[in-house]
């Protein structure tokens, strides 16, 4: 695991609705929750394996339509954090280097516009 995708803190705030993560080199990554529930990486929510790694980066610049919350969150092992929403689903493992290149397509969408 790169420096680049080595998280060192993560904090998550419901009442901003923000997930932020510190990277080793330096790099904070914030995610908007509406774009990370969204965006869950499981077979359930991409819609088959096919899809796994896919994503909407679009998704964490729009206005919200709903709130969402993280109830908890752990890491699985050096790679991935997995998240229980409010809304009762868990299975989704956003990996590290996931959540890091998801960050990356965001402000590059953001640079465009």
């Amino acid at each position: 695991m790169s420096k680049r995708e080595k998280p060192v803190s993560v904090d998550i705030s419901n009442s901003d609705q923000t997930l932020t993560v510190e990277w080793a080199d330096g790099h904070t990554s914030e995610f908007p929750l509406f774009g990370l529930r969204k965006n869950c990486p499981c077979v359930e929510c991409r819609g088959g394996h096919s899809q796994m790694g896919r994503f909407e980066p679009q998704l964490f610049l729009v206005e919200p339509t709903r709130t969402y919350k993280i109830v908890s969150a752990e890491q699985i092992g050096n790679h991935a954090l997995k998240i229980t929403w409010n809304d009762g689903h868990n299975s989704g493992m956003y990996r590290w280097d996931l959540l890091r290149h998801m960050d990356e397509s965001v402000q590059k969408l953001k640079e465009s516009s």
